[in-house]
């Protein structure tokens, strides 16, 4: 017999469920109905917390963002300014890819971030060729906490999943054993 998953992975979980009346978390942020305008902020995770702590429930990010390069990318230059060969060697040693990092990708993820607002380039020259610095800003800042509580969340549903998963197997094998 197959273990029933756990109520909770069939459910997303809630912090505080707000009253059906108070706005919800992070609604103070949306655009008035009807403007045709989409709401100022990041929308990456799904609301905040009491704390005003970003968190996410469910897999996809909220919005447009979805993807996965983005986070890595802004972690990178969490630590300083850098330049996009320095960020590929980064991501690199993360190892977030089986195959080379497409530098193409980076580039392209940079510009979107910088067209974002999440990140500045700027011009340096010194000894070599001239190259493109970029510096994560307050808004990627506040977007890397925001990618950080849907990682977290991810990794929430990995293991619940890896869990429900694990049983199943487990009862497999005790079933062929039985029978």
């Amino acid at each position: 017999m197959i273990p029933d998953p756990p109520d909770r992975l069939l459910r997303p979980a809630v912090l505080d469920e707000p009253d059906s009346d108070a706005p919800a978390a992070g609604d103070e942020d949306a655009a008035p109905a009807g403007s045709g305008a989409p709401p100022p902020g990041l929308g990456i995770a799904s609301t905040k917390d009491a704390a005003g702590i970003p968190v996410h429930r469910g897999w996809a990010p909220t919005a447009s963002h979805h993807r996965w390069l983005e986070p890595f990318v802004l972690m990178a230059l969490a630590g300083g300014s850098s330049h996009g060969y320095a960020i590929v060697g980064i991501l690199t040693e993360t190892g977030i890819n089986q195959a080379a990092v497409d530098v193409g990708q980076v580039y392209r993820t940079l510009r979107d971030l910088e067209q974002a607002g999440q990140v500045v380039s700027s011009w340096t020259t010194g000894t070599g060729a001239a190259r493109r610095d970029y510096t994560i800003t307050e808004d990627g800042s506040r977007a890397l906490d925001e990618w950080a509580a849907v990682m977290k969340e991810r990794q929430r549903l990995i293991a619940e999943f890896d869990a429900v998963y694990l049983a199943w197997v487990a009862e497999r094998r005790r079933s062929r054993e039985l029978g």
